[in-house]
């Protein structure tokens, strides 16, 4: 079990926002492997997607950061809410709870509800998705899930590119590297809308 961070919140240096979620988030899914072939550790993509938002997306705001890293825990970890605010603060919280499915629904809801709310995301839980969808995509194309299909692939990429229509004009440049990745998948399937 992860210990509470000892430091009041507003004190914190940004690098420990930063650590304290990491530390968290590879106990949390520390037996969780992503469906490539690879089978990497799922705290890569978390790593990425916090890594994209800062090296690409110029986002420098800790909190962004660390929800960035904490994005998955509430659907994916026994994890509950209540524990991210005792931890990280109500606005680290609020960023994971944004861009959280509700996994009680069914797959298909799930992706239908992200593609719904998505405009009507806030700026940051915004970053965080577009962050996101890169990462997936790249992992679509370069490491794709051992029992998808070709179809399933480009439906993936398909609903991504509808699901990031919805948040253009947050951050130029974290849309434009999506786009290099839909680019890349269009040269696989050119039927790619």
């Amino acid at each position: 079990m992860h210990t509470p961070l000892l430091i009041p919140l507003d004190s914190l240096h940004p690098v420990d926002w930063l650590l304290a979620a990491l530390s968290f988030a590879a106990e949390r899914h520390r037996d969780q492997r992503r469906k490539g072939v690879l089978h990497a550790p799922y705290i890569n993509h978390l790593i990425e997607v916090a890594h994209l938002l800062w090296s690409v997306g110029g986002v420098r705001d800790p909190e962004v950061l660390a929800a960035a890293i904490l994005h998955d825990v509430l659907e994916d970890t026994p994890t509950a809410p209540e524990e991210i605010n005792r931890l990280f603060g109500a606005r680290v919280r609020a960023l994971v709870q944004e861009v959280s499915d509700d996994k009680s629904l069914p797959q298909a809801e799930r992706k239908r509800l992200q593609e719904e709310h998505a405009p009507y995301l806030t700026p940051d839980a915004k970053l965080i998705k577009i962050a996101d969808k890169i990462s997936n995509v790249r992992s679509i194309l370069e490491d794709p899930p051992e029992q998808w299909s070709d179809a399933r692939r480009r439906e993936y990429v398909a609903w991504a590119v509808r699901v990031v229509a919805g948040m253009r004009g947050i951050n130029p440049a974290l849309e434009a590297e999506f786009d290099r990745m839909v680019e890349r998948a269009r040269e696989i399937w050119q039927d790619l809308p």
